[in-house]
């Protein structure tokens, strides 16, 4: 068995294209969500609703059930794996 870090685990149960697009989406609304909810509950629940429903249909094409069903750390570990994706793409030093 790897053993891999939560990163490179959750790097690996994310490769499809259309995996990878909805979470780039979907995490970002969710996120947004947590803290919107203080000043317009309705946006902050649509976002988060709506961004759920993203990493579901990006895990049905992916075909494997999201990280944080194994364990609630990829909660966490998702936002970082996007915050690490948009740096990466604005350094010109893609994730790897």
């Amino acid at each position: 068995m790897e053993n891999l870090s939560f990163l490179e685990k959750y790097k690996q149960d994310h490769t499809h294209r259309m995996n990878k697009i909805t979470h780039a989406f979907g995490i970002p609304m969710i996120v947004v969500s947590l803290p919107l909810v203080f000043w317009d509950w309705k946006w902050a629940l649509a976002l988060f609703v709506v961004g759920w429903i993203l990493q579901f249909i990006g895990h049905a094409f992916e075909g494997n059930a999201p990280s944080f069903f194994r364990n609630p750390v990829y909660l966490l570990v998702g936002p970082m794996w996007i915050v690490k994706r948009v740096v990466g793409f604005a350094t010109g030093k893609p994730l790897k």
